[in-house]
């Protein structure tokens, strides 16, 4: 893997983990760690108070940020590590925000359309690692982030997120895939969490037909 480029992806839900673990990554392996857009988000903090109003640019702002990303990670030479990909945004929050009411039919059908056109210009990375938690742990860990935008995060909201994450999961065929059951790892601070996980990974990339 040393001469080779490696594009993985965390995916995962509110409080997983990722950035996290994106950041260790990318110190163990020497790969180029791409962060999802948080602070420089114009809409985040709106959107948690109102997502009716705010999820549709909401929406069209991260789908526009991870599409560039991936293909700024596609089309360079270095091997790259990306905090949540443009997959999620359409298999998971806008679904969600579309099912739960919060997003209109026509916003949902002409971000869909948007989503599958831009995709189509995109490779898909060499392995998707989704890390699962249960909703009390994701709980736990968004609570001790302590940002004030995400303590009106419901439960419900949580766990339908989890529901829609274990679909895309089961019906992913772009490419690789590896789902870490997460809630009682602790990368940051038990090195052993951390080195059996970068063993499973590299297993999974090495794998060719693993998953198929």
């Amino acid at each position: 893997m040393a001469h080779s480029k490696i594009f993985v992806v965390l995916a995962g839900n509110i409080g997983t983990g990722k950035t996290t673990l994106s950041r260790l990554l990318a110190q163990r392996m020497g790969w180029q760690p791409h962060y999802e857009s948080v602070e420089t988000n114009p809409y985040l903090k709106d959107f948690y108070s109102d997502m009716g109003r705010w999820s549709f640019p909401l929406q069209i702002f991260f789908l526009n940020h991870r599409f560039r990303t991936h293909h700024t990670i596609s089309s360079g030479d270095g091997s790259s590590i990306q905090d949540r990909s443009i997959y999620e945004d359409a298999n998971i929050f806008a679904r969600a925000l579309f099912e739960q009411g919060h997003m209109e039919r026509r916003d949902y059908e002409n971000y869909l359309s948007l989503y599958q056109s831009m995709v189509q210009f995109l490779t898909p990375p060499d392995l998707v690692i989704y890390l699962r938690k249960s909703v009390p742990e994701l709980k736990k860990r968004i609570a001790m982030r302590g940002h004030d935008y995400e303590k009106g995060i419901s439960e419900s909201y949580l766990s339908s997120l989890n529901k829609y994450y274990d679909e895309w999961m089961e019906t992913y065929r772009a490419g690789k895939r590896l789902v870490i059951q997460s809630d009682d790892l602790d990368f940051l601070n038990n090195p052993r969490h951390f080195d059996d996980f970068c063993t499973q990974m590299i297993a999974a990339i090495d794998q060719k037909d693993l998953f198929f």
